[in-house]
């Protein structure tokens, strides 16, 4: 089944202690929808501008991507400038231009409307409820946020979360949208809001799932060398999402190994600048990944 993907696609200028590079590939659509893809064909919805260079959507059309849904407006593409210090954790944001994607109102394709998995990927809330509305029958909704949301639209926010299968939150934003330090009473009160799971990404440190039945965790796998986070929590949504696509299923055991699948995905993002080691590898990278994982956390 394909994977209904809305979000962003942006031009990305980055800087870490390991190099750097200006107006790369990048968005959160773009993270997602590349990672899925490894896994079955995607469904993009996103807006770019004029600007846009053609061999970015030359590489998404290659991925089995489409993107009917994908709206060239005039002017310029979402722009972010960021600059990670050691700790790659947090990075410090130089400068957003949201250019057409500050008018973003994202109409599905006709044909898209039919879509069983759908990714609300990390915009605002009120747009998120607005394209769930377009889709007739979801068997499996996800959606991410960000701590803007949570400060700015956190009504709108909490409204949506009854209507969400899977919502994906990381560590900071699960103790501010319930005010809660300790991460596994935060993580059980987010549940407490409406969604019927919840992940909640903490980064090298791996990942926890909440969910009515117990909780599930997970650790990320150890690489040796991290030249870019930007976008991993987004390539880990899209391979989460992308394998129970495959399965047809969203069974607690499929979730628990969707996990792990992200986790995997997100490693590739990380190893190098935008998407470049992320759109190079081939299913059987993953495996391999994947047989180093679980030699990882066996006991």
């Amino acid at each position: 089944m394909s994977v209904l993907v809305v979000g962003s696609v942006a031009l990305d200028t980055i800087k870490t202690p390991l190099g750097s590079v200006k107006d790369a590939l990048g968005g959160s659509a773009t993270y997602s929808s590349v990672s899925a893809s490894f896994f079955g064909s995607v469904r993009l919805v996103a807006v770019i501008g004029k600007d846009f260079p053609s061999e970015h959507i030359n590489l998404l059309e290659k991925k089995r991507i489409d993107t009917k849904g994908l709206v060239i407006e005039n002017g310029k593409t979402f722009r972010w400038q960021g600059e990670y210090g050691w700790d790659l954790s947090n990075p410090r944001t130089i400068a957003t231009h949201l250019n057409v994607f500050a008018e973003f109102d994202p109409k599905l394709p006709k044909d898209y409307r039919d879509s069983k998995f759908v990714f609300l990927a990390n915009i605002d809330p009120d747009i998120q409820d607005r394209v769930l509305r377009q889709v007739a029958r979801p068997k499996l909704v996800a959606c991410d946020t960000m701590n803007y949301w949570i400060d700015n639209k956190r009504k709108a926010l909490l409204k949506l979360l009854p209507k969400i299968d899977v919502f994906l939150i990381n560590e900071s934003e699960a103790r501010e949208l319930t005010g809660e330090t300790n991460l596994l009473l935060a993580g059980r009160k987010v549940l407490k809001l409406g969604p019927k799971n919840v992940i909640v990404k903490k980064g090298e440190h791996g990942v926890l799932l909440f969910t009515n039945k117990g909780i599930f965790s997970t650790p990320a796998f150890i690489l040796e060398s991290v030249f870019d986070p930007t976008g991993a929590g987004d390539t880990f949504a899209g391979g989460f999402m992308g394998y129970l696509a495959k399965l047809g299923k969203c069974d607690q055991a499929s979730l628990r190994k969707a996990i792990v699948y992200g986790c995997v995905m997100a490693t590739f993002a990380v190893e190098d600048f935008s998407l470049r080691k992320l759109s190079s590898i081939n299913f059987g990278s993953i495996k391999k990944r994947l047989r180093q994982y679980k030699k990882l956390t066996t006991f």
